[in-house]
């Protein structure tokens, strides 16, 4: 077997930067590595909770998805928000957070809240206001999240409502 050109845990082409036309290949052309301590965080922001950018426009390229981490610290909640025309898939990797949303499909409004664990994921559509809680005292709740878009659209509201609702 040849000797391989690249070294486990440093990207798919550690080499590139040695080949002469390194600096005009494209960067939909490559894997991208983002190494978890060259996290992002210049991202759109909710309070109570600290978004980091791994996958997005401006740190790979991507044109139609956006994947980070969020942060949120013990005992906080984060404002109320949605994140406008994006679908975002949520993976729990530690802690116990809590995804709250107002469910008008019944009589009247009732605010849902969704317990979860490590290992659980979360849908939420489009325009869907919701907020994120952790409710422990000592653990901070991390969680990765995808998104439909190529940016992360944050919009923080003034008021969880149903999706009916006063939108501002």
């Amino acid at each position: 077997m040849s000797d391989s050109l690249t070294t486990p845990g440093e990207g798919f082409h550690p080499h590139l930067h040695d080949a002469p036309a390194a600096a005009s290949a494209p960067l939909r052309a490559r894997l991208h590595h983002i190494r978890a301590d060259a996290l992002d965080g210049d991202t759109a922001q909710s309070g109570g909770m600290r978004r980091f950018a791994a996958v997005s426009g401006r740190t790979v390229g991507s044109e139609k998805l956006w994947m980070g981490q969020t942060h949120v610290a013990p005992a906080t909640a984060s404002s109320d928000h949605h994140h406008g025309e994006s679908e975002t898939a949520i993976y729990v990797v530690g802690g116990h957070p809590e995804f709250v949303f107002i469910d008008d499909s019944g009589d009247g409004e009732e605010e849902i809240r969704l317990r979860t664990s490590p290992g659980d994921y979360i849908f939420v559509p489009p325009f869907v206001p919701h907020r994120e809680e952790n409710p422990d005292p000592a653990e901070e709740a991390v969680v990765v999240i995808a998104r439909s878009t190529q940016e992360a659209i944050v919009v923080n509201l003034p008021k969880l409502y149903a999706l009916g609702g006063e939108q501002g």
